[in-house]
């Protein structure tokens, strides 16, 4: 019989390439999502194929999957900024309870559960690069914190379930990631700079531009993130590039990626926007034999290439998703 994985966030961009690499290892893949950032577009592809299935479900509601479960991969939850200060409660709510119940679902199901972490549980850190063992600098009552606290609860209430019950549980803490299927106009640094910049506005840079990110190809970050699936090892790993560069050197990037004659506009940095950002992977260089391949240039070519093909629908909406029926 094929192994069977359960995927939830599975139409988000993440969920949505997660799907791809398993249907293509020939698991039999069951995507879970209740589509409040997901785009059922990402996913339409798989539909008729016989060895996927989709559930519209909110995980933060009693989760039942009928048969057998050999991996759980938990992905859900908002990821941008823009989506958590929208809905705070929710995105608290599918760190805690979403955790809560899929963890009990592994237990019963004897299945190994990988949990989306993020490099947001190191905060604006005080120690560069960012190693695991490192325990952050975060705001607890700030507006990140919604994102951050629940992000770092989730690994908390997992390690308890690996200590007390058991269970085979993996972390991954996941640095800034790119590629296709991103929302264009979610708030994350790369596909702001590229809507900008093909709609021929100015890029907007917050604060002096000197902050700076690691950003990893999709490719790659799955890849990391399925080695650490089928690893033995149980404590975080961080999966990311630490290719490191300075917010406005990579608006320089844009501009010249995409040829346009934009301006750079500076605006307040956002309340705990982290000022640094690298993460140390030589736990996954070790664990996994993993390392990202993807140069910035190759998968931002790539990325561009996507959003270029997008509508001018598309390029031109706001973001206006009606997050209120999620609201509780």
């Amino acid at each position: 019989m094929k192994k069977r994985v359960l995927i939830t966030g599975a139409a988000g961009f993440l969920g949505s390439h997660l799907c791809d690499k398993f249907i293509g290892e020939d698991y039999e893949v069951i995507g879970m999502d209740n589509l409040i950032t997901g785009d059922i577009k990402n996913i339409k592809h798989l539909f008729n194929l016989k060895n996927f299935q989709f559930y519209n479900h909110d995980v933060t509601e009693f989760v039942d999957v009928p048969g057998q479960l050999d991996y759980i991969l938990h992905f859900a939850s908002p990821a941008s900024p823009i989506d958590y200060l929208k809905i705070p409660i929710q995105t608290l709510k599918v760190s805690s309870l979403g955790t809560h119940n899929l963890l009990g679902l592994a237990k019963e199901k004897k299945a190994r559960i990988l949990i989306a972490s993020t490099s947001e549980v190191y905060g604006d850190p005080l120690v560069h690069p960012q190693s695991e063992e490192y325990y952050g600098n975060v705001n607890t009552i700030g507006p990140r914190g919604v994102y951050d606290e629940a992000k770092r609860f989730q690994e908390s209430i997992t390690m308890a379930y690996h200590r007390f019950h058991g269970l085979e549980t993996r972390i991954a803490r996941i640095f800034n990631t790119y590629g296709s299927r991103m929302r264009l106009n979610d708030g994350r640094v790369i596909p702001a700079f590229i809507g900008q910049a093909l709609r021929g506005e100015d890029l907007t840079v917050f604060g002096d531009g000197l902050q700076t990110r690691s950003f990893c190809y999709v490719d790659d970050e799955i890849e990391g993130l399925y080695r650490l699936l089928l690893s033995d090892y149980s404590l975080p790993v961080n999966i990311g590039n630490p290719d490191e560069i300075t917010i406005l050197d990579f608006a320089k990037e844009i501009i010249k990626l995409t040829n346009s004659n934009q301006k750079i506009v500076f605006k307040p940095l956002p309340k705990d926007d982290p000022l640094q950002r690298k993460p140390d992977i030589s736990k996954a260089i070790a664990i996994l034999g993993w390392k990202p391949k993807i140069s910035r240039e190759e998968g931002m070519k790539k990325t561009f290439e996507y959003f270029k093909g997008l509508s001018k629908e598309e390029l031109f909406k706001s973001e206006h998703k009606d997050f209120s029926k999620h609201i509780k």
